[in-house]
């Protein structure tokens, strides 16, 4: 029987024993491995459009969406408001079955969803809702995989320095036989090298996905700046930002929640894999960015190289709380190959890809802006990463640690 790497993986395609890490494994690879597209992609659109275009009656449709017990995957449900919400504190808190998420026992599963942002639904259209969501326990004590409380506290502490950032979301298009979109099956298309910011239907893998999505968010309100084909095929990567504070990690993970429900109407698959084919292609990242008031203004370059020198003494503990499963992702990741620094080493550099903190060039010449952390894996939690810079850069010191 053949055998396959997938996401780091190996294992027989008679092999029962599938991999667990991410979430898109929920079906066996005899089951996915009959169609490249999902079924449900190829039903009849124009008679959905039918029901789409019934009038509401003045309801509005808002859909709930959280992080689940994996703290990388992404639940929703749905339910009727008498009327169009005008803010966040319109919108009543709910409640899900926490035993069905990984996020409590069955003998008490009740887990509450408190709305925090809200989003212009770019599926069903106004005034339907998307509405992020903190998860809290029975007792209202966070969930395991709410870091949003913490994250949210170190920004207020620091709101005087009005921190910006910028998060470059990588991902990779996948058939539902999660092999990357339109790779020979069983095999890979050229070397790398002619696809990054390509154009063309011999380079470019999935751009009627990349411009829906980019259009969904703008009609959302997420601030999402730009979009880019990336160094291996069927890879991309939009940018979200720049953000101040905790609107950065709320944005992006709804960023992620339309992407995949994009994907789940071309009937494809987004991975956020930091590595998902193993050899010589580039892993996937979340290149994260980040400038202080006093950064960026005359003589800033100071405080960056201030703050990287902070950051070098934290290497690890960054590492940690970079990807869902303290590095060991990004071991597959940052190996100093594919524009990476080793994950044993911090450096840093001017215009450098292959360093862990890289100064733009643009900066050096200024003498001041931001910075990029590199190291974030593609699947972080942004609120985990914004968090780390953040108390390493303006907290150490001041809080006792």
């Amino acid at each position: 029987s053949k055998v396959y790497s997938v996401f780091g993986i190996m294992f027989q395609e008679k092999d029962s024993r599938l991999p667990t890490h991410d979430p898109l494994y929920n079906l066996s690879l005899q089951e996915l491995r009959m169609e490249s597209v999902s079924a449900c992609s190829k039903l009849n659109k124009t008679l959905r459009q039918h029901y789409l275009n019934l009038p509401q009656g003045g309801k509005c449709q808002v859909t709930y969406i959280w992080i689940d017990g994996s703290g990388e995957g992404l639940r929703n449900k749905t339910r009727t408001l008498d009327e169009e919400p005008k803010s966040i504190a319109d919108i009543p808190e709910w409640n899900f079955d926490g035993s069905s998420t990984d996020q409590s026992k069955g003998s008490d599963s009740d887990m509450y969803l408190v709305p925090v942002q809200m989003f212009r639904d770019p599926f069903i259209l106004d005034p339907n809702k998307l509405v992020l969501c903190e998860v809290l326990k029975y007792n209202r004590e966070p969930a395991e995989t709410n870091r949003r409380i913490s994250c949210n506290k170190v920004m207020e502490a620091t709101k005087e320095h009005c921190v910006w950032f910028g998060m470059e979301q990588e991902y990779c298009l996948l058939s539902m036989d999660r092999y990357p979109y339109r790779w020979p099956k069983g095999g890979f298309p050229r070397p790398q090298g002619p696809y990054y910011c390509a154009v063309g239907a011999d380079c470019v893998y999935g751009r009627d996905i990349v411009e829906c999505h980019y259009k969904a968010c703008l009609y959302a309100g997420i601030k999402i700046c730009g979009t880019n084909a990336e160094v291996m095929p069927g890879q991309w990567e939009f940018q979200v930002g720049p953000c101040e504070g905790i609107d950065v990690a709320d944005h992006l993970w709804v960023a992620r929640f339309i992407l995949h429900r994009v994907c789940e109407d071309f009937g494809l698959l987004a991975t956020m894999d930091p590595k998902p084919i193993e050899g010589n292609w580039n892993g996937s990242g979340c290149h994260t960015n980040v400038s202080t008031k006093q950064m960026r203004e005359e003589g800033g370059l100071k405080y960056i190289e201030q703050a990287i020198e902070k950051l070098s003494h934290r290497h690890q503990e960054h590492i940690s709380v970079y990807d869902p499963r303290g590095g060991e992702d990004n071991k597959r990741r940052l190996t100093g190959l594919h524009e990476t620094a080793n994950i044993k080493d911090f450096s840093h550099g001017v215009a450098n890809r292959g360093a862990s903190i890289r100064i733009p060039r643009q900066v050096g010449q200024d003498g001041r802006g931001y910075f990029e952390d590199r190291r974030p894996a593609a699947n972080c939690d942004p609120y985990s990463v914004a968090e780390a810079i953040v108390r390493t850069c303006l907290l150490e010191g001041e809080d006792g640690e």
